[in-house]
């Protein structure tokens, strides 16, 4: 198939021999599976029960105004740091420097005991991860050429199955320790951004390149945007941005639902449920990921994965509105997981593949990042209106499908990926 037009041009990726390619793929497998445990572990486990401890009249509402908050933050300061990576030619100190500060944000988090100090820690953690995430992203355009991205985007996939089991794991051993699952979780972090920073080099910047005309103010926040010009990259950001909306506003109330909705066997408390289903889903989606990137490499073909697991996203969030019961959530949190799975390993190939231009990369998938943190802004704000004003869970779980599916629809416009 020829390249498509709005693909990055293979000369702008440096070639590298296969080994170190692997190398180099294994790095980002273990920096993208630490933010994952964070993200995870935290808004998951960590904060719920730290809001629950402060005020559980409120849960809630309470939950929905910190994770909304701090989503603002992440919204803000990804594709923000990575315009700065990209002018900078350099990925490595916004690594290092994004998973530092989380640490210290973290450190912070677990020693506060009120809602105003519980946000303004979230928000710290949100905006310090996100300068992090942004520059551990563009190393995939940066470093993998075209050919070999639904493989990298297959392996680095697998960081959010690893990385979320390793981060719930954590925070539901260390619950009733809060500090200590906070810093537990930060360390994790900072030793990943060390290991990638000390053992996989910048790419230096073509010396010989033009610098980027000056810009007059008014016409920056465009050209920050202008990638939502190019008719996939719009596309991809709508189905990206309707997905993940659907799935935070489920997945972000899970210990909530266990606690309240689902009727769990005796003994079992919400915290240790979220133990279990979380190795259950972070398995299938393992192996989604993995089998979902390697086989759209192998038939290069990514939209039929894409729009078949999100179809799947919606259709499932139906079994626990027919049967809210633990076996009923194993079941959910399986399918769940596979098809959230092959999702985000596919559709992230789709993304690279669709980017305008190589040179902008890291500013144009923090752009589209704002379709990953931008519906954690509203999901929130909405699921726990949903909750509220509807009475009770039921409702959420049906909002949720119905916005995945509209994900799988908005794949179809998509012309210059097959």
């Amino acid at each position: 198939m020829p390249v498509p037009t709005e693909d990055l041009p293979p000369a702008t990726v440096p070639t590298a021999p296969e080994s170190r390619q692997r190398g180099l793929m294994t790095l980002l497998l273990v920096a993208n599976a630490s933010m994952y445990a964070v993200y995870l572990g935290v808004g998951s486990v960590l904060l719920p029960t730290q809001v629950a401890a402060i005020d559980a009249h409120h849960k809630v509402a309470l939950l929905g105004l910190i994770g909304g908050v701090g989503s603002v933050f992440a919204t803000a300061c990804n594709p923000v740091a990575g315009a700065l990576s990209d002018r900078s030619g350099r990925r490595n100190p916004w690594v290092l420097g994004g998973a530092l500060a989380s640490l210290a944000g973290l450190a912070f988090l677990g020693n506060v005991r009120t809602a105003l100090l519980a946000g303004i820690g979230w928000c710290l953690v949100q905006a310090t991860m996100n300068v992090y995430q942004a520059a551990v992203t563009a190393i995939v355009p940066d470093r993998i050429p075209p050919a070999r991205r639904g493989t990298a985007s297959a392996l680095v996939g697998l960081a959010l199955p690893v990385g979320g089991t390793l981060g719930v794991l954590i925070a539901s051993r260390t619950a009733g320790h809060l500090s200590a699952g906070y810093l537990a979780l930060g360390l994790v972090a900072a030793t990943a951004a060390v290991l990638l920073t000390a053992l996989c080099r910048d790419v230096p910047r073509d010396q010989d390149a033009e610098p980027a005309p000056a810009l007059p103010r008014r016409r920056r926040a465009a050209v920050f945007l202008s990638a939502l010009s190019s008719r996939d990259f719009r596309w991809a950001f709508v189905g990206r941005a309707l997905m993940v909306l659907g799935y935070f506003s489920v997945v972000g109330y899970q210990l909530y639902i266990l606690d309240d909705h689902i009727t769990l066997p005796r003994g079992l408390s919400a915290a240790d449920a979220m133990a279990v289903l979380t190795p259950v889903s972070m398995a299938a989606m393992a192996v989604s990921t993995l089998v979902g990137g390697l086989l759209s490499d192998r038939w290069n073909r990514r939209k039929v994965f894409v729009g078949v697991s999100a179809a799947l996203a919606g259709v499932v969030m139906a079994v626990p509105v027919v049967a809210p019961t633990w076996p009923g959530m194993l079941v959910f949190s399986a399918l769940n997981g596979l098809a959230f799975g092959c999702f985000m390993a596919v559709d992230t190939a789709v993304v690279t593949l669709v980017l305008p231009r190589a040179e902008d990369a890291a500013r144009d998938l923090g752009v589209l990042n704002i379709a990953n943190a931008g519906p954690q802004i509203v999901a929130p704000f909405v699921a726990s209106a949903v909750v509220t004003a509807l009475g009770g869970y039921t409702p959420l779980f049906l909002f949720g499908g119905a916005l995945s599916l509209l994900g799988a629809l908005a794949i179809l416009p998509i012309r210059g990926v097959r």
